[in-house]
């Protein structure tokens, strides 16, 4: 069942948002109001190195008042490419650089809400270069095991979507869409193979 939009309306913007209210029809004729906002793009690394560690942020989100452990993420620049910007993002927020990357996953982490999508890559390997030259995003940076990653789920540690979404399918072992012997899963118009 696919909704229609029959118009929106803008309610707030700024550099980060952009909040609206969406006049949605569906199959029925069915009509009604609901909001979502757009958001820029983000790009992250799930940097593991030969030990199966793999580096992580322990930060505070102060909408949710909550501690937990994340995936070196941030916005993506106008203009920048998405690989760029995760590689910079994951050097700013912890000191290290992140070794060749390849695209992992992307993630639509509020679909219901947002159009936000986070394009989420994987470094076999990081040299450090300094300290995080962000130092507000984290109150700390560490190699955590990927065989501890379950019991941090578990507990509450764990629990960002982007995060938690980019951890299980490295741990799943799944191969990359279109990579030989794939899972061969619908693709993103909603047609399968």
């Amino acid at each position: 069942m696919r909704w229609q939009v029959i118009s929106d309306r803008l309610l707030y913007r700024d550099e980060w948002l952009d909040i609206r209210v969406a006049e949605v029809e569906l199959p029925d004729g069915h009509r009604f109001g609901h909001r979502w906002i757009r958001t820029p793009p983000g790009a992250g690394v799930v940097a593991v190195d030969g030990g199966d560690q793999v580096l992580l942020i322990w930060r505070h989100r102060f909408i949710t008042d909550t501690w937990g452990w994340e995936i070196p993420m941030g916005k993506i620049e106008e203009g920048e490419p998405p690989a760029r910007a995760a590689a910079r993002e994951f050097e700013e927020e912890t000191g290290w650089r992140a070794g060749p990357l390849r695209h992992l996953i992307d993630v639509q982490p509020t679909p219901g809400l947002s159009n936000s999508v986070h394009h989420i890559y994987r470094a076999g390997e990081a040299i450090h270069v300094g300290s995080p030259t962000d130092t507000t995003e984290a109150e700390r940076v560490a190699w955590v095991p990927l065989a501890q990653v379950p019991s941090l789920i578990a507990r509450g540690d764990i629990t960002s979507g982007s995060t938690l979404a980019a951890l299980l399918y490295v741990l799943s072992g799944t191969q990359l869409p279109g990579a030989p012997g794939g899972d061969g899963a619908p693709g993103r118009d909603g047609a399968g193979p």
